[in-house]
């Protein structure tokens, strides 16, 4: 088990916009990596329960969330940041075990910065729409999100994300775009509810204005994954090369 600072891998020196954050930050972070793995965990299952499934409901669904909105063959694609904090929890998990996983590394990379960036995103864009959210409830969802861009800028220390990585982790998250916002695998767009579109009893209305905003600032997000990523990869191959 992880632990101990020697055990630790080096830092790199890497430049700030791929490496921002405080090496101490990140040493902290990979000594307590099983309360890291533990919290993200417990992410998952709130992010699962927000999204709608819940045991006490009839069918295990919350009526009118958004699992009961959506036909199950869309629920793989439905729950982006649950899933984002399963694949860091996997990410570090591995790691602490002695199995270190490139694929995992950079789909949680991937996941944490664009999930983790795209929910304060949207709840600034649509503040106003947002103002039936408990206050606690919308500074916990927006910490909680920003914490996840943290995280994956901490994934450096435990990967140098091989192309074939990155490229798994961009074939995801690009079709999560494709389906969220532009061709959905059936009924309309899959992407996180936001209030600035209706929701009716025969589903969401997604209001062209609101949908090309979220939609800007996923795929934007995705782009900005996959330059970070393989930045990271070119500066650890240059580190190597010197």
């Amino acid at each position: 088990m992880r632990g101990f600072a020697d055990e630790l891998p080096d830092r790199d020196s890497l430049p700030w916009y791929v490496a921002p954050v405080p090496k101490a930050i990140e040493d902290l972070g990979l000594r307590l990596v099983w309360l890291v793995v533990a919290i993200n965990v417990g992410g998952t299952a709130f992010g699962f329960y927000y999204y709608g499934l819940d045991p006490t409901a009839p069918g295990f669904v919350a009526e009118l969330s958004q699992f009961a909105l959506e036909p199950l063959a869309a629920w793989p694609v439905v729950p982006d940041s649950p899933v984002a904090t399963l694949f860091i929890a996997l990410a570090f998990g591995a790691w602490a075990l002695g199995r270190q996983n490139d694929y995992l590394s950079a789909l949680a990379f991937f996941g944490c910065l664009k999930l983790g960036a795209w929910t304060p995103f949207v709840l600034l864009a649509f503040k106003g729409d947002f103002s039936y959210l408990h206050w606690s409830m919308y500074n916990f969802l927006f910490w909680s999100h920003l914490a996840m861009v943290l995280e994956g800028f901490v994934l450096h220390r435990i990967t140098d994300f091989p192309v074939r990585a990155v490229a798994v982790a961009l074939l995801w998250y690009g079709f999560n775009d494709l389906v969220d916002y532009f061709v959905p695998i059936v009924g309309t767009p899959h992407h996180t509810l936001i209030p600035a579109e209706e929701i009716t009893s025969s589903g969401v209305i997604h209001t062209p204005g609101p949908h090309r905003v979220a939609a800007a600032g996923a795929v934007a997000l995705t782009l900005l994954a996959t330059f970070l990523s393989l930045s990271t990869r070119v500066k650890k191959l240059e580190l190597d090369l010197e």
